[in-house]
């Protein structure tokens, strides 16, 4: 598909996510604004507090935005998923620029202007706001434009936590492996940053230029009071229209790959079938799904029983499929107060892959057969598989793996990366559309080392009771997909480019 005939099809939904990033980034920069400039001036007025409050905010530039939301999901009040962390961590990520050139702005106004304001007789007060703010605003809005087009471009991880933005597409494009959707979420992206970038930049001319003509007070201070009557007028509108005024009975989340979207988007419409009004909080990064049912943001999520055994219980892995479905099943209840469903019928245990044409070469069948290969080759995980207690660790302890290179990246790269050369090794999802899509090979498990991952859902016990055709739904759900069906359902998606709404709408119908 070409990529206008892509925009042709996709543009409501694109439309959709450039709203969501506008209001994410206007309300995130418009409450930096509000905290910055004041605290700005603060600290000109306490020398002792620079230092600290410029380090802290420094810091908080420094710290990934994955790790700042795990931070602040659990947090009451300003945690959760959706908007409402995704918009505290931008505001955190904003306010460097603004409250520097605060600083900067109102310290760099000629001393004499400044003594020459206090000999006429004006206080402190006065003299900020007719003589130091005025002067100072040209500086003040460079810092404000600085951390726009920074947001603009931060903005796109808001998808990781449910709060949609172009970071839906840009993130989805790297697990389809699709360059339409990834240079629509990137491409507009770069045109919102230039636009903010360019209108920004005439504001700050026009302040420049009513300096240079000392075009007195009066001016610049309509032209200021302008710039914030527009900024508070166009947050309230734009926050009304990124509030949700519906109070949905479901809140639906999965983690940030096909087949849990798939999953999801299964049950969202088995419910919306039955009446029941559903919220999509989908492609959530990490562990995020599992805090928000924990924390009560989310009601339900797909999970996979061997993750559930070892990440989040921290258990040894173990080979017995009901053992471990019945201790995650016992340990959920008893200290997080969900439930676990019954299996849906599937694995998707981790697969190791290498490329088809390089299987058949060297008549690769088993890990076993490859380890011989391994002081050849470069393999590439995911920061997953790196860091549990089921990952690489163990594995390449188990089969005595010693690689020429490993690289730890993104998973939905691995399969790229795979594909072109890069690397001759990864750990995937064994139920992965793009496996046959990219002629990539499974080597056996041929010492049974990974768990099991029976597919289920995690689902609230609070909202079974409230919800009781939750209950019927996931009843339905029980032992009705296959392996191969949900290959298909992953290939469909990932491999011929549909709408996943659609191939679970007819799956659905299939199955009655």
């Amino acid at each position: 598909m070409s990529f206008w005939h892509f925009l042709q099809l996709n543009w409501a939904e694109l439309l959709l996510l450039i709203r969501q990033h506008l209001v994410l980034v206007f309300i995130a920069i418009l409450a930096a604004v509000i905290i910055g400039v004041p605290t700005g001036i603060l600290l000109t007025r306490h020398r002792a507090l620079r230092g600290p409050v410029l380090g802290l905010a420094n810091v908080m530039q420094t710290i990934p935005s994955l790790a700042l939301f795990g931070f602040l999901i659990p947090l009451p009040f300003i945690g959760g998923i959706g908007a409402r962390t995704a918009l505290v961590a931008l505001v955190l990520y904003s306010l460097l620029p603004i409250i520097r050139n605060t600083v900067t702005g109102i310290l760099g106004v000629e001393p004499s202007v400044r003594e020459a304001a206090v000999a006429m007789g004006m206080t402190d007060g006065q003299v900020l706001r007719q003589v130091e703010l005025p002067l100072a605003m040209g500086v003040i809005v460079t810092g404000i434009r600085v951390a726009t087009v920074i947001a603009v471009g931060v903005t796109t991880i808001a998808a990781a936590v449910g709060a949609g933005g172009l970071g839906v597409y840009i993130f989805r494009g790297l697990r389809q492996y699709d360059n339409n959707l990834l240079l629509a979420g990137a491409l507009s992206a770069a045109l919102l940053a230039l636009a903010a970038d360019f209108s920004l930049g005439l504001v700050e001319r026009r302040i420049n230029s009513a300096e240079r003509k000392f075009a007195g007070r009066s001016t610049r201070r309509k032209l200021v009071l302008a710039v914030a009557v527009v900024l508070v007028i166009g947050g309230a509108a734009l926050w009304r229209s990124l509030s949700n005024t519906d109070n949905p009975d479901i809140r639906i989340g999965s983690k940030d790959f096909t087949e849990s979207a798939l999953l999801a988007e299964i049950v969202a419409q088995m419910l919306e079938a039955r009446g029941v009004s559903v919220e999509r909080r989908f492609e959530l990064g990490g562990n995020l799904p599992h805090e928000a049912v924990v924390t009560g943001t989310l009601d339900l999520y797909p999970e996979y029983t061997g993750t559930s055994y070892t990440a989040i219980l921290h258990h040894k892995p173990i080979s017995d499929p009901r053992a471990v479905y019945d201790q995650v099943k016992q340990e959920y209840a008893e200290k997080f107060n969900v439930e676990v469903s019954q299996p849906l019928g599937f694995e998707n245990t981790f697969a190791i892959l290498v490329r088809g044409a390089e299987a058949r070469r060297l008549n690769l069948k088993t890990i076993s057969d490859a380890a011989q290969y391994a002081g050849e080759w470069r393999a590439g995980f995911g920061q997953d598989f790196m860091s549990r207690a089921d990952g690489y660790p163990g594995f390449s302890k188990t089969y005595g793996l010693k690689f020429a290179e490993v690289r730890e990246m993104d998973l939905s790269l691995t399969y790229i990366a795979l594909s072109s050369n890069q690397v001759d090794l990864i750990a995937a999802n064994s139920t992965e559309g793009r496996i046959a899509t990219l002629d990539l090979f499974q080597l056996a498990d041929d010492r049974h080392y990974f768990p099991p991952y029976e597919a289920v859902y995690i689902v609230r016990q609070d909202s079974l009771a409230r919800v009781p055709k939750l209950r019927e739904v996931l009843a339905k759900l029980a032992n009705a997909i296959s392996t191969e069906e949900i290959r298909q359902l992953n290939y469909e998606i990932d491999g011929n480019k549909r709408d996943p709404k659609e191939v679970v709408r007819e799956w659905i119908a299939r199955k009655g």
